[in-house]
């Protein structure tokens, strides 16, 4: 009788976790398809200007990326003259001058992007203790990288009749535990593209996710191009020795007839 509680008691136990469970699960990963996948896979420069711009126009509101320079952009295709005009829209302190004093000046390529809040604190009081992270190299530090960025971007939507949502919270299907505190940062044309090209959700997302892999991996190609490089050379040296190897032992073998 004993053993039939027990395993009674075990079923219930199981069926609980398998509750708890599926009410957690999250589906699988949207993958929109990246340029940069694969062996031979590059950025996509328009794909990575119209990532900035989001970026720029949108995500730094809150979000710093403290790792990257302006002047680093001339990798997405923007000119010295863009990029020192990209820098100039904001101030950094600088200094001291000769009388001792810090100042404010407009930012220069060779300044990190500025943060859009001077310090921890300061981000953290704006956004009711929560801080949101740097997005220098988020897709690096998230597992599922730029499928988990782009599914959670896309995921937002109202929170199941059933499902208990905390004060300030969000719901997205693709974020643990499905409740975030950022509200659904874009929608279909949050920003006007300045090559006039269409904006839906889907594309921003793709866009800006794209971005952000640049971000983490900017050497992506150069390392994707070195290993090709490398590749080829051993397949080519692999056949020289070969070749190399059949002679010489076409000698011996001739030498000891």
């Amino acid at each position: 009788m004993r053993r039939l509680h027990a395993a009674a008691a075990a079923a219930l136990l199981a069926l609980a976790a398998g509750a708890a469970l599926a009410e957690d699960e999250t589906p699988a990963l949207k993958s929109p398809g990246w340029s940069f996948d694969g062996i031979f896979g590059t950025f996509d420069r328009a794909a990575l200007q119209h990532g900035f711009q989001i970026y720029s126009e949108v995500c730094s509101n809150c979000h710093s990326m403290s790792l990257l320079r302006y002047r680093d952009l001339a990798a997405l295709g923007y000119s010295d003259d863009e990029i020192k005009a990209i820098a100039a829209q904001k101030q950094v302190t600088a200094g001291p001058n000769d009388q001792g004093e810090m100042f404010q000046r407009a930012a220069q390529p060779a300044d990190n992007f500025v943060p859009p809040f001077p310090n921890e604190q300061a981000n953290r009081a704006a956004h009711n203790g929560a801080l949101p992270p740097d997005l220098s190299l988020i897709i690096k530090q998230r597992d599922g990288g730029a499928d988990y960025c782009y599914s959670l971007l896309t995921g937002f939507k109202a929170a199941p009749a059933d499902f208990k949502l905390g004060d300030g919270m969000n719901y997205d299907d693709y974020f643990p535990g499905h409740q975030i505190a950022m509200p659904q940062p874009l929608q279909d044309d949050s920003v006007a593209y300045a090559d006039k090209a269409p904006a839906p959700l889907s594309q921003e997302a793709h866009d800006v996710c794209t971005f952000l892999t640049w971000a983490s991996e900017p050497t992506l190609e150069a390392r994707k191009q070195t290993g090709a490089k490398v590749m080829l050379f051993l397949l080519v040296m692999s056949v020289v020795l070969y070749g190399a190897k059949r002679k010489i032992w076409a000698e011996v073998h001739s030498g000891h007839a």
